[in-house]
């Protein structure tokens, strides 16, 4: 079925023409489904949809870089960040200008944020948002994004973690790339959930 699969990401037939070739394969190898052809059509469209945002937003964060974006020491310099451990969390307080736009690096685990003040747009995979302080939210991994500060905004992270360092906790939940394992196996144990899946996934050590 990896080939129905692939079709239904890669969208070169049509939802009926798929759906037919669902039903043909189904019944020729006797197969019974925890889930519909509906079902099955709805997450490879968001999977399709998902890896398009990654690879503009990924695209997006090179040219800035290429093209004279502010990066590195200059840009921590204009964002400076107060970083805190306690009771096994790691909180970090970035303040950010007005009229910045900054591209996020990628998490790779789930955590909760909070807009203290100001007021931000922010490009997610499912369009533009507009955020106000106050607001918190959960950042989920695989997350990167782009935002633009309307006002000067402070912007507040928590992290569970028995690291001590700043270095160590960036090491331990950002990614360098969206192949990272730890997303990976998110999203997999995401989608087979979604598909009435009973399939149990370790991450290695």
């Amino acid at each position: 079925m990896k080939h129905i699969s692939d079709q239904a990401i890669n969208n070169p037939l049509s939802k009926e023409d798929l759906r037919k070739q669902f039903i043909e394969q189904t019944e020729k190898l006797g197969l019974k489904h925890t889930f519909t052809f509906d079902e099955a059509w709805e997450i490879a469209q968001e999977i399709r949809k998902k890896q398009e945002y990654r690879q503009k937003i990924t695209e997006l964060h090179e040219q800035l870089e290429n093209e004279g974006g502010i990066v590195g020491k200059e840009l921590h310099k204009l964002n400076p960040t107060k970083h805190t451990f306690a009771g096994g969390c790691y909180i970090r307080e970035i303040y950010n200008p007005a009229n910045m736009l900054l591209v996020t690096k990628i998490h790779k685990v789930d955590h909760p944020y909070f807009l203290m003040s100001g007021k931000m747009s922010i490009l997610t995979e499912d369009g533009v948002i507009e955020v106000e302080a106050p607001h918190h939210g959960v950042t989920k991994a695989g997350t990167k994004r782009v935002i633009y500060t309307h006002d000067p905004c402070k912007f507040v992270t928590v992290h569970a973690t028995n690291k001590t360092t700043p270095e160590e906790v960036e090491e331990e939940v950002i990614a360098k790339s969206f192949n990272d394992e730890a997303i990976c196996l998110d999203e997999i144990q995401s989608l087979t959930e979604k598909l009435g899946l009973n399939v149990e996934l370790t991450k290695e050590k």
